[in-house]
C-alpha cells in the first residue's frame, strides 16, 4: 500500500470509528493501540518570505543569522530548483490554487492591469472562483485553517482570506506596508498609499510601533493556541512581509550588522557564491552571471558607500528578525506537542527586489509626496519607521547570484527561489536538485492529508491541479516530478519563458515599465541549457535554432491554453 492510499484508508477508518454507526456496532473488535497514531493526519505549516534572496539564509550560503530556518532546512530537504512566478501575487495565487496564475485570477498584478486585460478571464486581480484554495479544500476535508500575514489576492471582504477557507486570519490586504504600521491613515490615506488590514474579515488596525514579523508571528501563535484542544489537524499559513521594502527593522537587530557590508555588494557576491559551493548547492566551477545595471562599488563616493551599506544592514536585520519569529512559532509547536506531526514548507515568493526604490516610487503622482508623508531618508534614519527605501540592484544581484537578474523577470534570478521542506515524513539531511514549481505545493498538501481534489467546490466547477504532488521528492524516491519533454510556461509584464527539461527559452523586451532594467533584454527569444549554464550566460539561439523554435511553439500553446493576454509591446520590443 503506498503512502497516499494508506493515508486515505487511515482517514476513512478515523471517520468510521467516530461516527454514530461505529457507536452502535460495539461488537466490532477494538483497534490496536497503534491505530490512532497511524490514522493521524499531518499538520501543515507553510511559511513564505517576501522578496528573499536566493542566498540570504545560512543554509543557502548567506552570512545573515538565520539559525532557526537553517536548522529546519538542513534537517529537511533543500530544493535548488524550486520556481515561482517573477512577482508576489501571481506566485501566491499559484501557491494556494495549484494552477497557473493566468487561470487563477492574477494573470498580472492587479496594480499593473493593462487596458486589454481588464475584465478578461484570469485577469480579475483577485483569486477567482475558477479555483478553490488549498485552505478551502483542507477545511472541507476536516482541517483547522489559520493565517497571519500578507494576502495580496483581493481587497474586498468576499475576496479575502476569511472568505477563502481560513477560519482565523489576520491579513495585510495589499502587497506591502510600513513594517511598524505607520501608513494606515492620515496623509498616507489621502495619497491612497495606505495599508489595510483585516482581522477575520473585518477591517482593523495594525498596532502602531509593533514590527510586522513580530506581530504576524504573535497572531499565528495565538491562533494555534486557540486550537490546542481541537482534535482536527491544522493548516497554518504564515506569509511574512519581510524582507520586502521599505527597509525597516528594530534598531537592536540592525545594530548586529553594523559595518558588516562595508566591503560592498561585489565582495558579498563572491563570498556567497563560494559558500554555496562549499555547501554543495552549486557546482564547484559555477560562474555567476554578470551583474546588470550596477555601479562598481569602487566608483561610489564615501557617502554613497555609507548609504548603500546601511541599506544592506537593515535588510539583513529584516531577514534576521523573520528567522527569530520562525523560531518562536517552532518553539510553540514543540511546547504544545504538535511539532513532530507537522510538515513544514518554506519558500520565497520570487527573487530579490532589484529596483531602485525610494518614496516617490510608492507615492508616484503625489506632488511633494515624501514631505507630505513625513518620510526621512537621511542615512541616520534609514531603517526607522519614517524611512522608505529599497536596497537596490547591487545587493539584490549579490543575493540572487549566480543567477541572472532579479524579481520581475522570468530568468532564474527572478523565479528560482529559496525553498525547503522538513518535518513529518520528510527524508531529510539532503538536497533535491530537480525542477519544482510553486503549483506543486497545494496538491502535495492535499495528498499528504489523504484527500483528493474534487471536480467542484460550493456548487461551482473548479480547475484541476496543474502542479504535481511532491511526495516522491519528500520521501527521496525521486528529485523531480516532471519529465524532460513536459513544457512549463510563464509570462508577466510581457516577459516570457518556457522551460522544458534542461532547456529554457526566455523573451525579455529591451525596455519595460514594470520593474524596469533597460538593456536587460534583447527584444527577442534567447535559449539556454541550464544543465551546462544555470546562470543563463550563453545564448544558444543561433546554434540551436530548431530547439528554440520548438520551445517557442510550446510557449504559444501554453499561452493559448491559459488565456495569456499580452499587453501592447513596450518600446524596443519586437511583437510576435
Amino acid at each position: 500500500m503506498n503512502r497516499r492510499t494508506a493515508l486515505i484508508a487511515a482517514a476513512l477508518m478515523s471517520t468510521l470509528l467516530t461516527s454514530p454507526l461505529a457507536a452502535q456496532t460495539s461488537a466490532v473488535p477494538a483497534a490496536p493501540a497503534t491505530a490512532p497514531q497511524e490514522a493521524k493526519r499531518p499538520n501543515f505549516l507553510v511559511i513564505v518570505a517576501d522578496d528573499l534572496g536566493w542566498s540570504d539564509l545560512g543554509a543557502f550560503g548567506g552570512e545573515i543569522a538565520t539559525p532557526n530556518l537553517d536548522a529546519l532546512a538542513t534537517s529537511g530537504v533543500r530544493f535548488t530548483g524550486f520556481h515561482t512566478a517573477p512577482t508576489c501575487s501571481p506566485t501566491r495565487s499559484m501557491l494556494l490554487s495549484g494552477v497557473d496564475n493566468h487561470e487563477a485570477g492574477i494573470g498580472t498584478m492587479a496594480e499593473s492591469l493593462g487596458p486589454a486585460q481588464i475584465g478578461r478571464p484570469g485577469y480579475e486581480g483577485y483569486l477567482n472562483d475558477r479555483v478553490a484554495s488549498i485552505a478551502e479544500l483542507l477545511q472541507q476535508g476536516g482541517y483547522r485553517t489559520v493565517m497571519s500575514g500578507k494576502w495580496h489576492l483581493g481587497l474586498t471582504p468576499e475576496r479575502g482570506p476569511a472568505a477563502r477557507g481560513f477560519e482565523r486570519s489576520f491579513a495585510l490586504l495589499q502587497g506591502l506596508g510600513n513594517h511598524f504600521g505607520g501608513d494606515q491613515d492620515g496623509a498616507w490615506k489621502k495619497a491612497k498609499a495606505n495599508s489595510v488590514y483585516r482581522d477575520d474579515g473585518k477591517v482593523t488596525r495594525f498596532p502602531i510601533g509593533r514590527y510586522s514579523a513580530d506581530y504576524f508571528a504573535d497572531r499565528l501563535i495565538g491562533f494555534l493556541d486557540e486550537g490546542a484542544s481541537d482534535a482536527r489537524p491544522f493548516f497554518a499559513y504564515l506569509p511574512f512581509t519581510t524582507p520586502h521594502w521599505p527597509m525597516q527593522a528594530p534598531a537592536e537587530t540592525i545594530a548586529k550588522y553594523k559595518g558588516r557590508y562595508d566591503a560592498g555588494y561585489e565582495a558579498l557576491r563572491q563570498k556567497r557564491l563560494a559558500r554555496q559551493k562549499e555547501l554543495g548547492l552549486v557546482a564547484l566551477d559555477q560562474q555567476p552571471h554578470a551583474p546588470d545595471g550596477v555601479k562598481p562599488w569602487d566608483s561610489l563616493s564615501p557617502e554613497e558607500k555609507a548609504l548603500e551599506a546601511r541599506k544592506m544592514e537593515v535588510y539583513a536585520a529584516m531577514v534576521d528578525r523573520m528567522d527569530q519569529n520562525v523560531g518562536r512559532v517552532i518553539a510553540e509547536l514543540k511546547r504544545t506537542g504538535k511539532y513532530e506531526d507537522t510538515v513544514i514548507v518554506f519558500l520565497a515568493d520570487n527573487g530579490p527586489e532589484g529596483s531602485e526604490i525610494d518614496a516617490p516610487f510608492q507615492v508616484r503622482g503625489v506632488a511633494g509626496g515624501a514631505k507630505k508623508l513625513g518620510i526621512d531618508n537621511r542615512l541616520e534614519n534609514i531603517g526607522n519607521a519614517t524611512s522608505y527605501v529599497g536596497y537596490g540592484a547591487g545587493w539584490a544581484q549579490a543575493n540572487s547570484s549566480p543567477s541572472w537578474l532579479v524579481k520581475g523577470y522570468p530568468t532564474e534570478g527572478g523565479t528560482r527561489v529559496t525553498a525547503f521542506a522538513s518535518g513529518k515524513g520528510v527524508v531529510g539531511n539532503r538536497i533535491a536538485r530537480g525542477y519544482l514549481s510553486v503549483t506543486d505545493v497545494a496538491p502535495t498538501l492535499l495528498a499528504l492529508a489523504g484527500l483528493s481534489q474534487p471536480a467542484s467546490f460550493n456548487g461551482r466547477p473548479i480547475l484541476p491541479f496543474e502542479g504535481k504532488s511532491l511526495i516522491p521528492v519528500l520521501e527521496n524516491e525521486t528529485a523531480e516530478v516532471r519529465g524532460p519533454a513536459e513544457p512549463v510556461g510563464t509570462e508577466l509584464f510581457y516577459r516570457r519563458a518556457l522551460r522544458k527539461g534542461d532547456w529554457k527559452a526566455v523573451y525579455i523586451p529591451k525596455t519595460g515599465s514594470a520593474y524596469p532594467r533597460d538593456g536587460a533584454g534583447e527584444g527577442k527569444w534567447q535559449l539556454f541549457n541550464l544543465a551546462t549554464d544555470p546562470a543563463e550566460s550563453k545564448d544558444l539561439a543561433a546554434s540551436h535554432a530548431d530547439k528554440l523554435a520548438e520551445l517557442v511553439a510550446d510557449w504559444d500553446s501554453y499561452a493559448n491554453a491559459k488565456g495569456v493576454i499580452l499587453p501592447a509591446a513596450p518600446a524596443g520590443a519586437t511583437p510576435k
